[in-house]
């Protein structure tokens, strides 16, 4: 007669053993993942992979599942009514380390509608993912790459940077998994490429589009809000393709602080010399109210600052009143 006590003891302890098996699996996967990101050789330069269309029951998640599988990261520029039914999904994106941006409340032909019709597309998409993530989006893609100066307007408004593409994968087009990756295999130092969040074959083309950009030491950036091109992760700038005037070497890694409703703060961290100049170029009508462990000088224009060290490290920070452009601006390095 079976022990009832004992075969139930027994079957606890071959479902504990599972499942630590599969929390290992998952532990040793995500490892390895974290392992490729840190081996990768970028000395190439970075490159945006950008997703249009999601987030989408049934996709979204295989799409993130490949992406961070491959080490890669990217950024979604998502519908307003998708991340509104999909709230689930824009967390996930968010918790898998993806750049979240905006791609219109319902994605029509902006350029036909009036600016009051533009704002409410984009204030509602904006609305939504900030609620969802807690972050509002610093980056816009306008349905279709259609654009004018009406609509930029708008974006500037919200404080949004336009981003279209350098290539096109074509995969909204019929393209074949082969042909997304040759499309992705053209991308060079700072450019973006259009992929969608709802189809087979771009799914299908993720690892090998991560074996290609690994052969060329390139890797997946973010996109700059301050120019719209891919940058290394954490914002800082590009491997140069040249030495910055003055010689030497010199990167200059530009950082957020802390936000207010009218005025953000950004500290600029410099390395490779020690005796440097930074240029910072200020998005119209910005104004720089305040700076710290810097020495500083304006043009003609007051909007390009440039820094100089004071004695105070190689960080310096400066407050900015924003006037309703949150975008960054943009900062150049050379040596002094």
């Amino acid at each position: 007669m079976i022990d009832r006590k004992r075969g139930s003891a027994l079957a606890a302890g071959l479902l504990g053993a599972l499942l630590a098996l599969c929390l290992a699996v998952t532990a040793t996967s995500a490892l390895a993942a974290d392992r490729q990101r840190a081996a990768a050789d970028c000395s190439a330069g970075y490159v945006g992979l950008t997703f249009d269309d999601g987030p989408n029951a049934g996709n979204t998640a295989n799409l993130l599942n490949a992406l961070t599988s491959n080490g890669l990261r990217a950024t979604m520029f998502n519908i307003g009514q998708n991340a509104q039914n999909n709230q689930g999904l824009v967390r996930a994106q968010r918790d898998a380390g993806m750049w979240i941006g905006n791609h219109s409340w319902s994605h029509p032909h902006l350029t036909q509608l009036g600016s009051s019709q533009m704002l409410s597309e984009l204030q509602r998409t904006q609305q939504v993912i900030q609620q969802v993530t807690g972050t509002a989006p610093k980056l816009f893609r306008p349905p279709y790459g259609e654009t004018n100066g009406t609509l930029r307007s708008v974006e500037q408004q919200l404080g949004l940077t336009e981003v279209i593409w350098d290539v096109d994968s074509q995969d909204w087009n019929g393209a074949s998994t082969a042909q997304i990756v040759q499309a992705a295999g053209r991308l060079q130092n700072g450019q973006v490429i259009l992929m969608h969040d709802q189809y087979a074959t771009t799914l299908a083309a993720i690892p090998q589009i991560a074996a290609n950009l690994r052969s060329r030491n390139l890797c997946a950036g973010m996109i700059s809000p301050a120019t719209g091109r891919a940058v290394a992760p954490d914002g800082g700038s590009n491997p140069p393709t040249s030495p910055p005037p003055g010689g030497g070497t010199c990167t200059a890694t530009i950082s957020q602080g802390q936000q207010w409703s009218d005025r953000f703060n950004l500290s600029v961290t410099v390395s490779g010399t020690s005796s440097w100049v930074v240029t910072v170029t200020l998005n119209r009508p910005q104004k720089v109210i305040a700076t710290w462990n810097g020495t500083p000088s304006w043009d003609s224009s007051g909007y390009v600052m440039t820094m100089r060290p004071n004695g105070s490290g190689n960080t310096f920070g400066f407050t900015i009143q924003h006037n309703g452009v949150w975008t960054w601006p943009s900062v150049s390095c050379s040596t002094a």
